[in-house]
């Protein structure tokens, strides 16, 4: 199969780095379905780019906490052909703070989107990815290693367990052909964060100095989406400034 002919899928494609992720694969030659939960006019907005420049994109709402609407989304993605790509990138947080003060209900719904989500996307992919030895990415974060005190802990935790589930599902997978990796972005200037100038007041704790840009996450899922990457799978690509 030419590799200009895949079909890969993105939740959370529709903002941040999702859809930069979008827009670079589209203009690899993927046809790409952007996976959206509520923000329909962001979606097409992503899609209007790409289909501006002549490629290929759809969109498809999703909510990655729901298998049968992971199931729906994932036949959406194979009606356009092959699909030999996923990127899972939904993630969001609602509580933001001492772990202490966090209110448990936004903490079970922080932890369902990012860990949950994640294990939920990969279980939907696999009866596709199997039939075309596809690939999948999971966009995790460099507060897995971190820790994000004060912060988030509980999204850092949750990412940790996004990159345990890449490590063992890529061993799971190997068989099938299916790859399986992880990218984790550091602090990455997109409208995740509640407090928008939170990327530059913590840009002296990153050792380049400035936070990332959404485009600057995308050359390492665009690399493991590639044949390039054939021979890697259970690999974690870091792109956090030194973070």
């Amino acid at each position: 199969m030419d590799y200009e002919e895949q079909v890969t899928a993105i939740t959370g494609g529709s903002r941040g780095i999702g859809a930069a992720v979008a827009r670079r694969l589209a203009a690899d030659g993927h046809a790409v379905l952007i996976g959206y939960r509520s923000d329909q006019e962001a979606a097409r907005s992503v899609a209007a780019d790409i289909i501006d420049r002549g490629e290929v994109a759809s969109i498809a709402p999703v909510d990655v906490t729901d298998a049968t609407s992971l199931a729906a989304f994932f036949d959406t993605a194979a009606a356009m052909g092959p699909l030999m790509g996923v990127v899972a990138s939904a993630g969001a947080v609602r509580a933001v703070g001492s772990l202490r003060e966090l209110d448990p209900d936004d903490l079970r719904r922080d932890i369902d989107v990012n860990l949950l989500g994640a294990v939920l996307t990969a279980r939907a992919s696999i009866a596709h990815l199997e039939k075309t030895r596809g690939s999948i990415v999971f966009i995790g974060s460099a507060a897995a290693t971190l820790g994000s005190p004060h912060t988030y802990v509980h999204y850092a935790a949750a990412k940790a367990g996004v990159s345990a589930l890449s490590l063992g599902l890529s061993k799971e997978l190997a068989p099938l052909g299916v790859r399986v990796n992880c990218v984790e972005p550091g602090i990455i200037r997109t409208d995740f964060h509640l407090d928008p100038d939170r990327p530059d007041k913590l840009a002296s704790t990153i050792p380049l100095g400035r936070p990332g840009e959404p485009a600057e996450v995308t050359g390492a899922v665009a690399w493991l989406l590639s044949a390039d990457a054939g021979y890697v799978t259970g690999a974690t690509i870091r792109v956090a400034g030194g973070r």
